[in-house]
């Protein structure tokens, strides 16, 4: 059976990000990591998830603190969030798309370098 459609806007990287949470009805912060992050969304790891629609702000801790109102959108029992942002400042949104573009731009280069020197190895063994 073939996986369902990808229903994201943006691609999501796998990557730990220090977040704070914060909630209408509660005062302290629920502090985490995101397990993947895109400009639109993040994904983040609990045992004890939030409900769909919740509503919340998030302090996103890339080379600054960005702040994000966002909404829950899936709760996976004993694994976590799903999180849509809906609302972001133009300069933090660019700051995100910076952090996210270097990322990407560090795997590549991290899996170029891995594919040379398997080639190498490869062309060392044959020799």
């Amino acid at each position: 059976m073939p996986p369902p459609p990808e229903r994201r806007d943006q691609a999501r990287i796998k990557v730990k990000v220090p977040v704070e949470l914060r909630f209408e009805d509660n005062e302290t912060p629920y502090r985490c990591a995101t397990s993947d992050l895109s400009l639109t969304g993040c994904y983040i790891e609990t045992m004890f998830p939030f409900p769909v629609g919740t509503a919340l702000e998030i302090k996103l801790q890339t080379n600054n603190t960005l702040l994000i109102l966002a909404t829950i959108v899936t709760s996976d029992p004993q694994v976590g969030n799903g999180i849509q942002f809906m609302k972001m400042l133009p300069e933090d949104v660019e700051e995100l798309r910076i952090f996210l573009d270097d990322l990407q731009k560090q795997a590549r280069e991290k899996e170029a370098a891995e594919r040379e020197a398997t080639q190498k190895k490869a062309t060392e063994k044959t020799k």
